[in-house]
C-alpha cells in the first residue's frame, strides 16, 4: 500500500491515498476520504445540479452504486440561496444524501449560460475564432473582468456578481466535502490570446480563491473541512496547459495549497488523452484529479488511461429524458417504434433496477405517454451503467486487466452519431 499526500490542511478530514498505480501508465486506483465517507477511485460521480438528480430519489442513487454527487453553485446560489442550504445543515443533509457531495464553482454556468450555450461549449477546434463568442440568436448576459464576472439570471433576469470570494462563500455555506476553485471557463472559438489572458486571470483567481478558503475554514472551525481543488485550464493548447497544471499545481497562499485539482474548459474531444496527459504530468501525482463534464464510456476510458480519478457528467441524466439507454453495444431510443413489443430487459447484462423489473416495450409506452416514470427509470438505467462501468476499470486496473477489457468493451461499443456533441 502506498499512501501519498494527505490534505496538509485538515489530513484526518480529507486524505487522498493510491493503492494501485500500473508501471508505466498515468492511471491508478486510490481512495478520497472525506467527512461523509470515502471514495474509490477511479469513479464516476452522477451530477444532481439543482440538488438532485433530476426524476430519482437520492435513496436510488445509493442502491445504484453511487460515490458521490455533484451539485452546482451557480444554481443553489439562484434557488433556494446557499443560506438556506446552510441552515439545513449543509448539502448532504438537505437533499437527505449521506455521502460525500462536491460542488463546481459556479464558473462554467456563468460563462456558459451568459453566452447563451445552455447545455455545452464548443467541442470543435476546428472553427471560427472569436474572443467575443456569443451563442446564435443569444444576448450576452455575463461580462468577465479582472476581479470577477457581472451577470443575469437565467431566472428572472435580475443581476448578480461573482467573484473568487464570493464563489467561496456561496460554497462554504453549501457545504460540500469538495469544492473547484473560481475559474474563466472558455470556449474552443476563443482566440490564442484570450486563452492566454484567461489562464492568467484563473491564476489570480485561484490565489484569491486559497486566500478566503483559509479564512472561511478559520471562522467556520465547527465545519467539517471542505476541500478545495484548483481548475485547469488553457483550453488545446500544450503550453497553457502545462503552464497552468505547473501554476497551480505548486501554489500556495495563506499557508495553504490546493487539495486536488479539476481538469476543465472545453475540451477538445479529438485531443482529449493528450490533453489530460499534459495536464496530469505536471501535477503533483499524490493529489486527486477531476475531469470536469465528461462522461461519454469512450471518454471515461481514455480518461482512466490518463490518470483521472473522478468523473462528473450530467449525460446519463440528460439523454435518460430522450428516451436514449446505454448498453454494451451502443445506445439507442426506446421510444422508436422496434421497441413496441419487446419484452426483454433495456439491457439484459445490467443489474439496475429497472432492467430487473420492466421492459423496453413497457417503457416505450411509458415515453409514448409522456409518463413522468419513463425519466425515473430510464435515468436509474443509465446512471447505473455509468457508474458500473468505472467501477469495473477500477477493478480491472487492480487485476491488470484495464487495456484487455478497454479493447473488448470499445470493439462492441458503437458511437452514437453525433455523440461528441453531448
Amino acid at each position: 500500500m502506498i499512501e501519498l499526500g494527505e490534505s496538509q490542511n485538515s489530513p484526518t478530514e480529507f486524505a487522498f491515498e493510491i493503492s494501485h498505480a500500473p508501471a508505466g501508465s498515468l492511471a491508478r486506483v486510490g481512495t478520497i476520504t472525506t467527512p461523509h465517507g470515502q471514495i474509490q477511485t477511479p469513479c464516476f460521480i452522477p451530477v444532481g445540479t439543482k440538488a438532485t438528480v433530476k426524476s430519482v430519489l437520492p435513496e436510488s442513487m445509493k442502491d445504484l452504486g453511487a460515490q458521490a454527487i455533484l451539485a452546482n453553485a451557480y444554481h443553489l446560489y439562484l434557488q433556494p440561496s446557499p443560506e438556506i442550504v446552510d441552515e439545513a445543515g449543509g448539502l448532504s443533509k438537505f437533499m437527505n444524501w449521506p455521502g460525500p457531495t462536491i460542488t463546481d464553482s459556479g464558473g462554467f454556468q456563468v460563462l456558459s449560460l451568459g453566452m447563451g450555450f445552455k447545455k455545452v461549449l464548443s467541442m470543435d477546434s476546428t472553427t471560427f475564432r472569436d474572443d467575443d463568442v456569443i451563442a446564435q440568436n443569444k444576448d450576452r448576459l455575463a461580462h468577465v473582468d479582472d476581479d470577477g464576472v457581472t451577470f443575469k439570471s437565467h431566472l428572472d433576469g435580475t443581476m448578480h456578481r461573482f467573484t473568487p470570494e464570493v464563489s467561496m462563500q456561496v460554497q462554504h455555506k453549501i457545504g460540500a466535502d469538495i469544492m473547484f476553485a473560481f475559474d474563466e471557463c472558455t470556449t474552443l472559438h476563443n482566440t490564442r490570446n484570450y486563452q492566454e489572458k484567461a489562464v492568467e486571470r484563473t491564476s489570480a483567481w485561484a490565489k484569491r480563491c486559497l486566500d478566503e478558503h483559509k479564512s472561511l475554514t478559520d471562522s467556520r472551525a465547527d465545519s467539517p473541512y471542505q476541500a478545495l481543488f484548483g481548475v485547469i485550464q488553457g483550453a488545446q493548447y500544450e503550453d497553457l496547459r502545462r503552464e497552468a497544471a505547473r501554476d497551480l499545481g505548486s501554489m500556495q497562499s495563506s499557508g495553504i495549497s490546493f487539495d486536488g485539482f479539476g481538469i476543465g474548459g472545453a475540451l477538445d474531444k479529438e485531443s482529449l488523452g493528450t490533453i489530460i496527459s499534459w495536464v496530469n504530468e505536471e501535477l503533483p501525482e499524490h493529489k486527486p484529479k477531476h475531469l470536469l463534464g465528461i462522461g461519454t464510456p469512450e471518454d471515461l476510458f481514455v480518461g482512466v488511461e490518463f490518470g483521472v480519478d473522478t468523473f462528473d457528467c450530467v449525460l446519463p441524466s440528460r439523454i435518460a429524458r430522450t428516451s436514449a439507454v446505454f448498453t454494451p453495444q451502443g445506445r439507442y431510443n426506446v421510444s422508436n417504434a422496434a421497441y413496441r413489443r419487446a419484452f426483454e430487459p433495456l439491457d439484459d447484462k445490467c443489474d439496475c433496477y429497472t432492467c430487473t423489473h420492466y421492459t423496453r416495450a413497457y417503457l416505450h409506452h411509458l415515453f409514448k405517454g409522456k409518463e413522468i416514470l419513463a425519466a425515473t427509470l430510464a435515468t436509474i438505467h443509465n446512471e447505473r451503467f455509468i457508474v458500473r462501468l468505472v467501477d469495473k476499470m477500477r477493478e480491472c486496473l487492480k487485476d491488470g486487466s484495464f487495456w484487455d477489457f478497454k479493447q473488448d468493451f470499445l470493439g462492441s461499443y458503437q458511437r452514437s452519431s453525433g455523440l461528441s456533441a453531448d
